[in-house]
């Protein structure tokens, strides 16, 4: 059964709720806390986008391509379409030297409201660089040109990069390859699922790569993670929590569509997930500062950021305070 873990009131009455499941594992992959069921199957969604970065990584495509570290950035990214993910798009699109309508992801508008209305305004339209998925495509595109795969049907489960990328989800998650459900996202990348203790524990080794076996993706582990600390604006944009927690060089994350939302924290060596059951993001940040909180988490000035941007008061349009949020969860110590 999920859990309770947000409500919202307004007028002092209970108007909404929001339901789901934590899961938080040790450097051992064992879960240590948790509410709701831990072992939920989720979709990954965007949070799988670190992970799908890294057999291109791992192969070499930043040597070959002459890759900056902010475009290995935007490779795991949700980007909203802002000026500086845009640039950064059309730079690693013309190193890599393919054409936009390669990309199976579908031409659409910048996520961002100003990016959206600018470009509207100045008579702008749909592209495939705008979509929020365009960086997993262009890693995987330039993986695909660097080892004379095709590049037609990069998307598909059979392809190699595609295998690869499930091999290299199993191997961190501890999954068999069996036993990652598949489906297909938003942008026609295979998308998997499986349970938050495997994405917890996938994610504690992003954060803590010495407990990857294999030095290579080790290495490629680091090279990312290193670079959407370095670049947390690329990763997300303009008052995402995915963007505020990466300025954190303690904590590596990323979100994913439907209300799934995965993070882990270097010092502490803890991987944690969790999933929204009706599949809002406007949650998350009121529920990673609270399991920070429970956690005890040293670090006042994340703690504090959070705190500005997802503030529990719920304001009308106008701005004026109309109601309340707040988390209703407790964690659980798993037995």
């Amino acid at each position: 059964m999920d859990t309770l873990l947000i409500q919202e009131f307004r007028a002092g009455l209970l108007e909404c709720v929001h339901r789901g499941h934590i899961s938080i594992v040790n450097e051992e992959g064992r879960v240590v806390k948790y509410a709701g069921d831990p072992h939920y199957v989720a979709f990954t969604r965007s949070s799988a986008k670190p992970i799908q970065a890294i057999p291109g990584i791992r192969a070499g495509i930043v040597e070959s391509f002459g890759l900056t570290t902010a475009e290995v950035a935007v490779m795991a990214a949700s980007h909203r379409a802002e000026e500086e993910h845009v640039a950064t798009l059309n730079s690693l699109i013309s190193k890599i030297g393919v054409e936009e309508e390669e990309l199976v992801c579908a031409p659409s508008l910048p996520l961002d409201r100003n990016s959206r209305e600018k470009l509207l305004r100045n008579g702008g339209g749909r592209r495939r660089l705008y979509h929020n998925c365009a960086g997993k495509h262009l890693g995987v595109l330039a993986y695909c040109k660097m080892m004379g795969y095709p590049l037609d049907g990069y998307d598909d489960p059979t392809h190699p990069v595609q295998q690869e990328i499930v091999n290299t989800l199993a191997e961190l998650s501890e999954l068999q390859v069996e036993n990652i459900g598949r489906g297909v996202d938003g942008c026609g990348f295979p998308v998997f699922a499986l349970p938050l203790s495997a994405l917890a524990t996938a994610y504690m080794k992003l954060a803590c790569p010495d407990k990857i076996a294999d030095p290579a993706t080790a290495k490629a582990v680091r090279t990312i993670t290193a670079t959407m600390n370095q670049y947390p604006h690329l990763v997300a944009g303009r008052g995402k929590v995915d963007s505020i927690i990466l300025e954190d060089p303690n904590i590596i994350a990323k979100g994913g569509f439907k209300g799934v939302y995965a993070f882990a924290l270097r010092k502490e060596r803890l991987g944690i997930t969790f999933k929204v059951s009706d599949g809002s993001e406007e949650e998350w940040g009121m529920i990673v500062l609270e399991i920070l909180q429970q956690l005890g988490y040293e670090n006042q000035e994340t703690i504090q950021k959070l705190r500005e941007v997802f503030s529990t008061p719920i304001t009308n349009d106008a701005g004026r305070e109309v109601g309340h949020a707040t988390a209703s969860f407790s964690l659980e110590e798993w037995a």
